[in-house]
């Protein structure tokens, strides 16, 4: 979205912004590199005063299915506030016309918001055709390293091929004295030691070849849907 306005709209001193968690995977603060230069413009960083990782030692708490407080914190209410900050002002939301079901954020009456891509008439093929052609690849993964929900294949990964997050999730695990995964969900460890123990003796969950790109082989995507 940001790059079809920009494009189309090159008069426009647009202000690029989202909303790290502080927990983001490399490829995400690449990707963010490549689109600043693509824009012209850096991405505002709009942020809590304390990131996913300090907020659960301040807190002694793991955000979980239970306890969804990292959504809220760090997302939801941190933008909430910026644009009251910034208000009167139009916010451009990237939601596809083929999603009505999702919904733009809440923020007061002096924040107009407008759905470009619903505009269009943009869906899911359109946003992947025109990516394509400007050389963009979408991170496999654009949520935080150590959401609660995200899939058991997906823990796997992180412990192969990040392992420095996996075990920072592990010793939060072990400080805090909850897990991130919920008890039951399947029948491997709901603890994070308990999974690397049995990763390590080289059993991998089912359905890790499935794990796709944002868009990929599954039909729910991949990110934060809030």
């Amino acid at each position: 979205m940001a790059l079809r306005l920009a494009e189309l709209h090159p008069e426009t001193d647009w202000r690029y912004v989202c909303t790290p968690t502080g927990d983001e995977l490399p490829d995400v603060l690449l990707h963010w590199a490549k689109l600043e230069c693509l824009l012209g413009k850096p991405l505002e960083k709009v942020t809590h005063k304390l990131d996913l990782n300090q907020l659960i030692a301040e807190m002694n708490a793991l955000p979980s299915w239970r306890m969804r407080w990292c959504t809220r914190m760090l997302k939801i209410e941190t933008a909430i506030a910026w644009y009251a900050k910034n208000a009167p002002c139009v916010a451009y939301v990237g939601l596809r016309a083929d999603e009505p079901e999702r919904q733009g954020g809440i923020f007061g009456d002096s924040v107009e918001q407008r759905y470009p891509m619903r505009e269009w008439g943009w869906g899911l093929a359109d946003v992947q055709r025109y990516l394509a052609e400007r050389g963009v690849m979408i991170p496999k993964r654009t949520d935080c390293a150590r959401c609660p929900y995200q899939r058991l294949g997906d823990w796997w990964e992180l412990w192969k091929e990040y392992p420095d997050y996996y075990a920072s999730a592990e010793a939060q695990e072990a400080e805090v004295g909850h897990t991130f995964r919920s008890d039951g969900r399947d029948t491997w460890p709901a603890d994070l030691k308990g999974l690397r123990l049995r990763f390590e003796r080289g059993e991998v969950p089912r359905g890790v070849e499935l794990n796709g790109d944002l868009f990929g082989k599954v039909e729910a995507c991949r990110a934060c849907s809030l």
